[in-house]
């Protein structure tokens, strides 16, 4: 295959420039993740204990439906825990997980939610993980501000050389030569603020309601151009 170089001629010179956009958007989703724990020295017990909290959680979670946009459960484990000392082994206690995702789009209720779910029994809550959804008009308007800029560059070089733009020969994400695979984004950008909090049950008096602020979610775009103008007057 025959590689095309990135030169021109100089009757048709070619100008290669970089675009970016930055912008700072609020978030769009909150991400809770809540695991309810069990422990007993009875298989069956621990199940029981472990089953009947996790209604607990998904019938709280199931009163604020007009907020979550999605409800998913992870895992589920119980494990056998055996004495650590002795020439026989044997089980002598058995501890239980049932981990459940909860996506929330209505940040009215996020702070409430939060902390009605730690002062249900022996329940862990993590988060919230701020983030945008995937086709976000935040990415979209990144993508064409980045656009844009590169243009714009380009148009100063080229009068600069008292020349202008004549066409443009390639548009391409930086990156979008490289084959390797690029995994899932995790919840939030690096660094993102999250809490964990663990219930316990029995709480004396009302649990003062969660002041939550959302984070502001960075979006960037970045993408290679080149063009053909036409002939500097130097």
């Amino acid at each position: 295959m025959t590689q095309h170089l990135p030169y021109g001629t100089p009757e048709t010179p070619r100008l290669a420039v970089r675009g970016e956009a930055h912008l700072e958007v609020d978030p769009e989703t909150a991400h809770l993740d809540i695991t309810v724990n069990a422990r007993g020295t009875e298989h069956r017990t621990t199940l029981e204990d472990l089953t009947r909290r996790n209604t607990h959680v998904l019938d709280l979670l199931k009163n604020y439906d007009h907020a979550i946009e999605k409800l998913e459960t992870g895992s589920f484990t119980i494990t056998p825990q055996l004495t650590e000392k002795g020439r026989h082994e044997r089980i002598h206690a058995y501890h239980g997980h049932i981990h459940t995702t909860a996506t929330i789009s209505d940040f009215t209720a996020l702070g409430e939610l939060t902390t009605r779910l730690t002062a249900l029994d022996l329940t862990r809550v993590d988060g919230p993980w701020w983030s945008l959804r995937p086709d976000s008009p935040a990415h979209r308007e990144a993508r064409r501000q980045a656009v844009h800029e590169a243009v714009q560059r380009a148009r100063e070089y080229a009068d600069a050389l008292g020349a202008r733009l004549d066409a443009i020969v390639e548009l391409a994400d930086i990156g979008a030569d490289d084959p390797a695979p690029h995994g899932p984004m995790p919840y939030g950008p690096p660094g993102a603020a999250a809490r964990s909090v663990a219930g316990y049950g029995g709480a004396a008096h009302p649990e003062p309601t969660l002041d939550l602020e959302p984070q502001r979610q960075h979006v960037h775009a970045q993408i290679n151009a080149r063009f053909t103008m036409t002939r500097p007057t130097l």
